[in-house]
Formats: structure tokens, C-alpha cells, sequence
């Protein structure tokens, strides 16, 4: 089993809980006495849930089964819960009802030819698509550049997580270090329960834990994020900083596979250096086809 479905219950609404102070919740007074802790209260979450203090406490010892929608919606109003959270606590109410096995789904591992060509048909924009545990499939001509260093790493296929943390070159490569390895941790954690006991999200999550400390202690805040759009900055080997913004497309016959695509502000540095980067690219891929033919000329010989 790749998930323990009441301890990702109890740990998830516990530290929700815990972050939402009395004032954040609007009950700045409620319950009086000294906090030990700056979260709210069980009987306080109850109350703005609409439940007694027994049932949300039978909730947070990762009971889920038999919960009604409106309970839920109690909870991620009571909880503060974003559209990324909300989600996340109706797959663990799955969970709870239906079991880990009967909701294991397989990992997409590769794409279609007419991916394929719709990839290499975008020409001024990187793009690459990956699974959800973040192995990277396939990209463009521009999507390989920009993520060279990544490409440039053994194994494959290439994984956006691995690279965070295992390859050094990611801490110099990603100007936001720090913020795009949480939200990695977050996509991961959200993918564990959307699609429990999938094998090669299990042996990551566990490779993972194993060598960076980082990537555990994010790991147990049980925050979750959803990729759909947003900003990256790198700082690129080639070419230097670049600010882009990304899209990320769902490829609806594909369930489980995303697009990403990036882009640069109009007129911007951040715009002449990606072009800059398409010609290094081009001049790179010339250069290797000019080595391939020379190797086979000379094998002929």
C-alpha cells in the first residue's frame, strides 16, 4: 500500500487547523485561556463547520467514511481550504469510501505521435508534457533547451522532482530554489492521493524522503498545489536570467498528462534572451547533425 488513508486524514486537517489562528477564523475571543499552540481549537473548527466537537474530532482521527458533501464543504469553509486543498480532501473522502486499490489508476509513460508533432509545431515558445509524477515525456526543440541542465542528467525518463533535489545544478538553476521545490513536494503530495499505490510515484516519494532532508520535512506539512499556471524565473547557462510565464494544458484524451508551455513579456529581456536560446539551439542541433554525417561518412569509408 502506498498511502495510510487515516493518517493522511489526521495530518492533513490537523495541520490545517493548526495554521488558521483565532483571528484569521473571526473569533478572536472564543474559548478564552492561554493558547499553547496559535491554531485554532477542535471545538472551534467544529463550530464554524457546523458539526458537534465529538464528530470533528472522529473526523481528524482520519475518519472520512460515510462524510456527506455538506459536512465537506463545512470543513473547507471552517478550514479556510483553497480550490487545490478543497480537492484534495474530496480524493481523501474517496479514499476513505472506496479504498486505496480500487482507485489506482495507471501512470501515463509516454505520448502520441500527434503530441508529438503538435510539440514540435510550436517553434517560439519552450513546451515539454509530463505525468503527474513528473517525468517528463517529451518537449520541443526549445523546451529541451531551456531545461538543458535537467535533460543533461542521467536517467530517464528525465523526472522535474529528481532534478530539484538530487541534481545540484537545480539549486543555480532555479532563481526561486526554495518556492519551486515546495511546490513540487505540494504537486507530488496531491498526486499521491489522487492516484495511491501507483509503483513508480511510490518508489519516488520514497527516493526522495530517503536523500534530501528538505524534501522530508515538506513532506510532512502536507501542503498540496495544483500546476496551472505561473511564473518561473532561471537563471540560464547559456543565455542568463529569464523571467517566463507558464500555462500548464490538461491534454483531455490523455488523462494524466500536462502541457507546459512558457513565455516571455513582450519586449522584455526576458523575450531576447529565449530568442537567443532558439538560435543556440538551432545552432546546436545543426552541429550534431554535421558530426552524425561525418561519423556515418566515415564508417562508410
Amino acid at each position: 500500500m502506498g498511502i495510510d488513508v487515516r493518517s493522511e486524514i489526521r495530518d492533513f486537517l490537523s495541520s490545517r487547523r493548526a495554521r488558521i489562528t483565532p483571528d484569521q477564523a473571526g473569533m478572536p475571543s472564543f474559548g478564552g485561556g492561554v493558547r499553547r499552540v496559535p491554531g485554532l481549537r477542535r471545538h472551534e473548527v467544529a463550530m464554524l463547520a457546523g458539526v458537534s466537537v465529538d464528530y470533528y474530532t472522529r473526523l481528524e482521527r482520519g475518519s472520512l467514511k460515510g462524510v456527506s458533501d455538506s459536512v465537506l464543504d463545512g470543513l473547507a469553509r471552517a478550514l479556510q481550504l483553497d480550490e487545490d486543498e478543497r480537492t484534495h480532501l474530496w480524493d481523501l473522502a474517496r479514499l476513505a469510501n472506496s479504498g486505496v486499490k480500487t482507485l489506482h489508476k495507471t501512470m501515463p509513460t509516454r505520448i502520441r505521435p500527434g503530441v508529438q508533432r503538435l510539440l514540435d509545431a510550436i517553434t517560439g515558445a519552450p513546451a515539454w508534457v509530463r505525468n503527474e509524477r513528473g517525468d517528463v515525456l517529451a518537449a520541443n526543440e526549445l523546451g529541451r533547451a531551456l531545461y538543458a541542465p535537467m535533460f543533461a542528467g542521467p536517467g530517464r525518463p528525465v523526472n522535474s522532482a529528481r532534478f530539484t533535489f538530487l541534481d545540484p545544478a537545480a539549486r543555480m538553476f532555479f532563481m526561486d530554489w526554495a518556492r519551486t521545490a515546495r511546490d513540487s513536494v505540494a504537486i507530488l503530495r496531491a498526486a499521491a492521493v489522487a492516484n495511491p499505490c501507483e509503483p513508480g510515484l511510490v518508489t519516488l516519494v520514497g527516493e526522495l524522503s530517503t536523500r534530501s532532508e528538505e524534501f522530508r520535512t515538506w513532506w510532512a506539512e502536507h501542503d498540496v498545489r495544483m500546476h496551472r499556471t505561473g511564473k518561473k524565473r532561471i537563471d540560464h547557462p547559456v543565455v542568463g536570467a529569464l523571467e517566463l510565464d507558464y500555462e500548464a494544458l490538461e491534454l483531455v484524451a490523455d488523462p494524466g498528462l500536462t502541457m507546459f508551455t512558457y513565455s516571455a513579456e513582450p519586449g522584455s529581456p526576458s523575450e531576447r534572451s529565449l530568442a537567443l536560446l532558439g538560435t543556440w539551439a538551432a545552432t546546436e542541433r545543426a552541429e550534431q547533425y554535421a558530426a552524425l554525417r561525418e561519423s556515418e561518412s566515415e564508417s562508410i569509408d
